[in-house]
């Protein structure tokens, strides 16, 4: 099979990122012809490792900055608006350049598959890809996170699409309720590797990851924290991740006296080590799609303590089996859970070993079949196996 997957910045770090790369890796490994598209490039080098038969190409290369575009910007914001809707996250990236690359590269396929990896990206491709291309649209953020501009336009193009992929049950649910006729399928993330070190659970450290965005929910989860410290003053939260956010984040630890038990970590090459080295993994976020370093805690056999926020917690976590789930930006209730799993190392040590054991579903050797499935599905005369 010849599959393409088309992503924003291969380049950069993150979740999705992550996931997908994984993704374009099995696929090589398993025999496909596999190419990782990058719309823009502002590194020299990857953040995960590609495998040697993905090709990695880029649409716009803007490691020496954004080239300028012959429209003013404003004025490209109206034109934008028709392809490219306010609203989506990363809406800033579709410069006139940048957008009008994308919609030449779609425009320019006749075969095989094509896997976008956002809304910009999928709306480009339903109204610009040609019948020849597969078209499957990766879902990675539960409809509602959306705003009205974004579901809006995802009613109206999504049912182009041979297949429209997403995360969860929760999720899959949502979009078939909104695009009654199409194809939509569950596949969740995989994880990198399940069989991983687990935490002994001899320090008294708890540890979250993800971008200093509001999304996350850092600036619930330092004063929550604080709470924790109030009874532990021996634990400490390490969060890893950069983003527009650290200085107010630094801020609320600065004006909470928390500055010896909570660490601003940046964003690091070693989570697996620092994951092992945990005691508890907590997510704070206001909503997600399916929360992958979660996961890869609980491959480390950390017990999680999360908000059950839309969508993914509750779809991975049994409630008082593997993790915690308190109620959604309750800062109490999300002490409350820390508090419980720090003062007992024993319950820890069992509910970690239950949490590597939920983490194997989302194992590659699990989840990639079913994307080979999904795709012989959609290619004709394609056999699996």
């Amino acid at each position: 099979m010849k599959i393409r997957y088309l992503m924003l910045h291969a380049y950069g770090m993150g979740g999705t990122i992550r996931t997908v790369v994984n993704q374009a890796n099995a696929m090589a490994i398993a025999g496909h012809d596999v190419e990782i598209v990058s719309v823009v490039r502002r590194r020299t080098k990857p953040q995960f490792a590609i495998h040697r038969g993905v090709r990695l190409s880029t649409l716009v290369d803007q490691r020496e900055g954004r080239l300028p575009d012959s429209l003013p910007r404003k004025a490209w914001r109206r034109v934008r608006g028709k392809m490219v809707p306010r609203g989506e996250f990363a809406a800033d990236y579709f410069t006139e350049r940048v957008e009008k690359a994308v919609m030449d590269y779609v425009a320019g396929l006749d075969d095989g598959i094509l896997v976008t990896t956002r809304p910009a990206l999928n709306l480009i491709a339903a109204r610009r890809a040609a019948k020849g291309v597969i078209r499957v649209a990766q879902e990675h953020m539960n409809l509602d996170a959306y705003p009205d501009t974004i579901r809006r336009e995802i009613a109206r193009y999504y049912g182009r699409f041979d297949a429209v992929t997403v995360l969860t049950g929760t999720n899959r649910l949502q979009y078939q309720e909104l695009l009654p006729k199409s194809r939509i399928v569950q596949i969740p993330n995989a994880v990198h590797k399940v069989d991983q070190e687990r935490s002994k659970q001899d320090n008294p450290v708890v540890i979250a990851a993800g971008r200093l965005v509001p999304q996350k929910g850092f600036d619930l989860l330092i004063p929550a924290f604080a709470q924790v410290v109030a009874e532990h003053p021996e634990w400490r939260l390490r969060i890893f991740g950069t983003g527009p956010r650290q200085a107010q984040l630094i801020a609320k630890i600065d004006e909470l006296g928390m500055q010896d038990h909570i660490a601003l970590l940046g964003r690091t090459e070693r989570l697996d080590e620092e994951l092992t080295a945990a005691s508890v993994y907590v997510l704070s976020s206001r909503f997600e799609g399916l929360p992958m370093v979660m996961i890869e805690a609980m491959t480390h056999a950390l017990p999680i303590v999360a908000f059950d926020c839309p969508t993914g917690p509750r779809d991975v976590l049994t409630d008082g089996v593997d993790g915690i789930l308190v109620p959604p930006r309750d800062v109490d209730a999300l002490a409350a859970g820390l508090k419980e799993v720090v003062s007992d190392q024993a319950r820890r040590l069992e509910m970690g070993a239950a949490a590597a054991e939920a983490a194997r579903a989302y194992a590659p050797d699990v989840v990639m079949p079913m994307w080979e499935t999904l795709f012989a599905e959609l290619l004709p005369g394609e056999r699996v196996g």
